[in-house]
């Protein structure tokens, strides 16, 4: 039998969710974040990108703003009212300082106890390649989390008003081939479908499947996948460093 997942944390109250673009918290961790504000805790996501480049049959200039107001659509879904996008380049977004600053800038202005992102593995879990821009955002935020806490690290962002914040204490990651613990998401469930089900243009462009059918499918095959190593409780599994 695989080995069980873990019950997430709770020792934290406020949360920052940093994906590389739209729809990536909506495939799986929506219904942890519904569970998440409905206990009192709170959430902001943050966006590298538009997701401009994510549909083929759109021009990047058409996508970039019809995907922004359907992400900001979905995270109210799910009652989260902050959506903040940096504006890097969907599909070509680079490791680095650039990427490393914004994220450290985004967590010294939000003061998160848990950072929240998407898997920043190689793969999906054995031949499924991820994607560079999953790959860079997560990594960075790994790293712009422990730049968060220092003051020699991008000094430039004290003089604009944001000092260090080392008050992270956990780094959740969605989507990992390697989870470790898992949240009972069962309530969030229909809002996290709501949730998805907003980026419907998106959606539409992806499958022929009708679009609820598609999205409630997804995610309770996912949270029933969860279930068998989770005590038969549907979730949301992630990997998580503590801090």
């Amino acid at each position: 039998m695989a080995d069980q997942l873990k019950e997430m944390p709770t020792d934290w109250r406020r949360a920052l969710a940093v994906v590389a673009h739209p729809d990536d918290l909506e495939y799986g961790a929506s219904a942890a974040v519904a569970t998440w504000l409905d206990d009192g805790r709170e959430c902001v996501y943050v966006l590298a990108s538009a997701g401009e480049a994510g549909i083929d049959t759109l021009t990047p200039a058409e996508a970039g703003p019809l995907r922004e107001t359907e992400q900001r659509a979905s995270a109210a879904a799910v009652g989260v009212e902050t959506v903040e996008f940096l504006g890097h380049r969907d599909g070509v977004i680079e490791y680095g300082p650039r990427l490393r600053r914004d994220f450290a800038a985004a967590i010294r202005r939000h003061r998160p106890e848990l950072v929240l992102t998407l898997n920043h593995h190689d793969t999906w879990g054995g031949v499924y390649w991820n994607t560079p821009d999953h790959r860079a955002v997560g990594r960075a935020v790994l790293d712009a989390v422990g730049d968060a806490g220092n003051r020699w690290i991008f000094p430039e962002l004290t003089d604009d008003g944001l000092p260090p914040w080392d008050g992270v204490r956990y780094v959740a990651v969605a989507g990992s081939p390697y989870p470790s613990h898992a949240v009972d998401a069962s309530t969030g469930l229909d809002r996290a479908v709501a949730s998805l089900l907003c980026h419907r243009t998106y959606i539409e462009a992806l499958t022929k499947d009708d679009p609820e059918t598609y999205c409630r499918n997804f995610l309770e095959g996912n949270m029933k996948a969860v279930a068998e190593r989770f005590g038969g409780r549907p979730g949301v599994a992630f990997e998580l460093f503590s801090r």
